[in-house]
């Protein structure tokens, strides 16, 4: 693999863009957070005699490829958290070639974006449908002799073709979805077939409910009605079907994947899983082996403290959900589906501006309730408000398109532009004096501010000597009559489901 560190190396692996050890494994990944039971297995035993030695072991048993520049260079415990999650189609490693599709390289076959709130009060795992037609940029991709290859983009084509395809590698699914979504990634894991037997092997099965029989040749799944303990090839073939669940595609078998999931989660945050060490240490084998990783988290103790970040979140706060989408209007008989931009926009809004889709429960501060209030009120006509504009985005121009626009479209006549501010800054201000309140209130309803925007104190003096109040337009504008504050409310008809519920499979 390009940028690998393992040194336990045979065969070229297409579909990932690199090498593997002599033991040949394939990616299917499907799974979120099964590797978290590896690093917390990893902090039972690093304590124990022989810890040191078991360490190395485990850091061994990890594949690394480079990321190529498309991530944030790693995860911080002062933000937010986002991994992509992926596998591919490819049917390498043991007991895997009867499931067909032997001599492919492999295709984005499942991925999912995990987003884990700056406070670790919640998380969203976003799953992108591999027949989704999209754009893939060009990518910057590091080849086995450490120069780079720009392994150049297609337009409009399944998002499935963002992994393996032309030796596309798992940096280039990473900068397709962050052209999709607008979010770019800290980390990527590519998880194999193996990893859903090995691991929901390691917990004593996984609990799944269908809501009929199946029984499915092409996935080898044949289950009653009911609720049933998967585990190996079982598993394996559960979270495979598509054609006996739902409308028989892609999308269903998504939902599938989501309730298993699920159900993963709730058993290894179990206590059973937890205080068992059996169970842990076989975790903390199945998770590195089942693992390639990005090179900046190349490591057992860097896993180990992405897992203790991880940990803090509830899972009550966790939910699942698809990127909308439509058929796609360009097919007579659609095959393949577009997004739904109307609903997946603002669910992608959500995300970025770190907007849970639980309802998390928190204690309501004085604080958070005050500056709430300041958007409650009466608010002056758009004709009274008198505001200076600064641009402190980054943006070229960005003033004055607002002057523009405000003055043009809104009514806001008594407004100027006065340049740039001293210096950009992050999100938008309108300072205010007391008696300008009104006047605030109007312009954040015209602008779509939010609360946290708005600084009662003073305002400044226009050129005619008259109080003003003052608008910084800082990294969150997006342009002249985008709303600035996200959504905080997710779309309604979109696909989820919440990690603490059991859902049965229809």
């Amino acid at each position: 693999m390009p940028g690998q560190r393992r040194r336990r190396v045979k065969e070229p692996e297409a579909a990932t863009g690199g090498r593997r050890k002599q033991k040949p494994r394939k990616s299917k990944g499907k799974k979120v957070l099964m590797w978290t039971g590896g690093s917390l297995a990893f902090l039972l035993v690093a304590g124990c005699t022989g810890g040191y030695l078991y360490y190395q072991h485990l850091n061994d048993n990890i594949t690394s490829i480079d990321d190529d520049g498309a991530s944030t260079g790693g995860f911080s415990k002062d933000r937010a958290i986002n991994i992509l999650v992926m596998g591919t189609d490819k049917r390498s490693g043991s007991g895997n070639k009867g499931y067909g599709d032997e001599g492919s390289v492999g295709h984005a076959d499942t991925t999912i974006l995990l987003h884990v709130s700056k406070d670790r009060t919640n998380a969203t795992a976003l799953s992108i449908p591999r027949d989704m037609i999209t754009d893939i940029p060009d990518c910057p991709t590091k080849q086995p002799d450490g120069s780079m290859k720009t392994i150049k983009g297609t337009p409009n084509v399944r998002f499935n073709e963002s992994l393996g395809q032309y030796d596309r590698t798992p940096s280039c699914t990473m900068r397709t979805v962050t052209k999709i979504t607008g979010i770019t990634p800290d980390h990527f894991m590519v998880a194999d077939f193996n990893a859903v037997k090995t691991l929901s092997s390691a917990v004593g099965g996984v609990e799944v409910c269908l809501a009929k029989d199946i029984d499915d040749p092409k996935s080898h799944l044949k289950l009653s009605r009911g609720k049933h303990v998967v585990k190996g090839e079982e598993a394996l073939a559960f979270v495979r079907t598509r054609h006996s669940v739902g409308q028989g595609g892609d999308l269903s078998r998504i939902e599938l994947q989501q309730q298993f999931l699920s159900s993963l989660m709730r058993k290894l945050s179990s206590g059973d899983t937890l205080t068992n060490p059996k169970k842990m240490i076989e975790l903390a084998e199945a998770g590195t082996e089942a693992l390639t990783v990005d090179s900046k988290i190349a490591d057992i103790m860097k896993l180990k403290d992405l897992g203790m970040e991880l940990g803090k979140l509830d899972m009550k706060n966790l939910t699942f959900v698809t990127v909308p989408v439509i058929d796609n209007p360009a097919e007579k008989t659609p095959v393949t589906v577009v997004p739904n931009q109307p609903k997946a926009d603002p669910l992608f809004a959500m995300m970025r501006a770190d907007e849970s889709l639980t309802e998390v429960k928190k204690k309501e501060k004085k604080e958070k309730a005050a500056v709430a209030a300041r958007l409650k009120g009466p608010k002056a006509d758009a004709s009274e408000v008198r505001v200076d504009i600064y641009n402190g985005s980054g943006k070229t121009g960005a003033a004055q398109t607002t002057l523009t626009w405000l003055q043009n479209n809104e009514g806001v006549l008594k407004s100027s532009q006065l340049g740039n501010a001293p210096s950009d800054i992050k999100k938008t201000t309108l300072e205010y004096a007391p008696d300008q309140a009104d006047q605030a209130r109007r312009l954040a309803d015209i602008m779509g501010l939010p609360a946290a925007a708005l600084k009662p104190g003073k305002s400044e003096k226009n050129a005619q000597g008259l109080p003003a109040m003052k608008l910084t337009l800082g990294g969150d504008f997006k342009g002249a009559g985008v709303p600035v504050s996200a959504p905080t409310k997710a779309p309604e008809g979109i696909q989820k489901v919440e990690a603490d519920k059991t859902v049965c499979a229809k």
